[in-house]
């Protein structure tokens, strides 16, 4: 027994009829009862039946030779076509939504912020090209990326490490000694390690500190033993009598010594005037 339209052929079946006719009471009966059928299913059981139907009908239409009777398939073909992209758009629509409050959350660890902690140690190194300013820090390298954030000017940088140990790592050098490229600057995290890469605007060029204010202390620190504005054997003078404080014995006799020997030329020169 076949099945078209989801109704048995044997309910419509009449007998013979006339050649190029088909053998049911009405075809548009039974067109009306697959719709009246289809209209009490889910969304997904009509897309499925509406399938079904489609495929029937193209199968009856490639069979019909009556022109009503084509008709009639190609309006049914029609109609089944758009009510399945009807339906189509109707489930997709429907679809639930994940709400927000649904949406499986992340499982994030607790940040802890704890205090900061000014780095102050700290060595550095240069090349032609590059200035490196080395930093320890121990079990930085297990750290998330984002949690080493690096900020770089033309004449300074800043460092700050978050969460590591519990506690947040800062450092700030400004007033570098010379311009230091922004773009070509970087850093990197090794073990236990932060390597800050400056990149030197004029290269091949030394630094002899890092920062301006280092030089600037480090120049105080010299001992000024000539003025400009003194005899230069004055200030020879001064700097014999620091290494005289400042020396041991032996070197307190050597000092004496070579001042008696040099006041004893400077009479014979005087007495043979």
């Amino acid at each position: 027994m076949e099945y078209y339209l989801g109704l048995k052929m044997s309910e419509h079946y009449c007998g013979p009829r006339p050649c190029g006719e088909w053998p049911f009471l009405s075809l548009r009966a039974g067109l009306q009862l697959g719709l009246e059928v289809r209209a009490g299913l889910t969304v997904a059981s009509a897309l499925e039946e509406l399938q079904d139907d489609l495929e029937e009908v193209k199968a009856l239409l490639e069979k019909a030779t009556r022109k009503s009777l084509r008709e009639t398939l190609s309006a049914e073909k029609s109609k089944i076509e758009t009510e399945i992209k009807n339906k189509t758009r109707q489930e997709s629509q429907n679809k639930p939504e994940i709400l927000d409050n649904e949406k499986p959350v992340a499982v994030v660890p607790p940040i802890t912020t704890g205090y900061t902690v000014k780095i102050s140690n700290y060595g550095w190194d240069q090349s032609g090209k590059l200035v490196k300013i080395y930093i320890t820090l121990t079990a930085v390298h297990p750290v998330p990326v984002q949690n080493v954030q690096g900020h770089v000017t033309e004449r300074s940088f800043d460092l700050l490490v978050k969460n590591l140990n519990g506690k947040n790592d800062s450092m700030i050098v400004n007033n570098l000694l010379k311009p230091i490229s922004v773009e070509s600057s970087s850093k990197q995290v090794k073990t236990d390690t932060v390597v800050i890469l400056c990149r030197k605007k004029a290269q091949n060029t030394r630094w002899e500190y890092l920062t301006q204010v280092e030089k600037e202390c480090k120049e105080k620190e010299k001992p000024s033993y000539y003025d400009a504005d003194t005899d230069p054997s004055d200030g020879l003078t001064t700097v014999l009598k620091k290494i005289y404080e400042d020396g041991d014995d032996d070197v307190k006799r050597t000092i004496k010594k070579a001042w008696v020997d040099s006041r004893e030329k400077q009479a014979k020169g005087d007495s043979q005037i």
